[in-house]
């Protein structure tokens, strides 16, 4: 009799336990985050939103970063905020998982610049992921959260996926 392959028990209903739960940080509140947010909980992850900018804030929002874990992801979903550094720079000073920055992979991005500003140790700085993402041809807010949770997953369970800059 041939055992049934766990992965098409899950996709049949079957209970996953061995599905490790993360941590999915969104910086700044956008309309990506927004989905990043909701389509992270279906896959698992504690999610929160981190806006630093009261004046931008929605409800669930925190305007303080929280201790994070070697188990959380960061995105940061904004790449032209001002206060882009420094919410890196204090997302950094955490043993993140990982850490990336939404962009165009074609030019070098803001945060890199801003980090230096801030003098952020230029190891810290290539901790972060930009473009971040499965090259999927993302063009809605919706489009871009997909493509970056599946690069999340696809890292998660270590396989390469096709991210951007690999």
């Amino acid at each position: 009799m041939a055992t049934e392959d766990s992965a098409c028990a899950v996709a049949h209903g079957a209970d996953d336990s061995a599905v490790d739960t993360r941590t999915l940080v969104a910086v700044f509140a956008s309309p990506v985050a927004e989905f990043l947010l909701r389509y992270g909980e279906d896959l698992g992850y504690r999610t929160l939103l981190f806006e630093p900018d009261p004046a931008r804030a929605v409800p669930g929002a925190t305007a303080e970063l929280p201790d994070l874990d070697g188990d959380t992801d960061v995105v940061v979903t904004d790449h032209h905020r001002p206060e882009l550094g420094t919410a890196l720079r204090d997302v950094l000073a955490r043993p993140v998982r990982w850490a990336g920055v939404m962009g165009n992979p074609r030019h070098e991005g803001p945060h890199v610049a801003a980090l230096r500003s801030l003098g952020v140790a230029e190891a810290d700085i290539a901790r972060v992921h930009r473009p971040i993402g499965l090259d999927i041809g993302s063009r809605r807010p919706a489009e871009i959260a997909i493509a970056t949770l599946a690069g999340l997953i696809a890292d998660r369970n270590g396989r390469p996926g096709g991210f951007f800059g690999r």
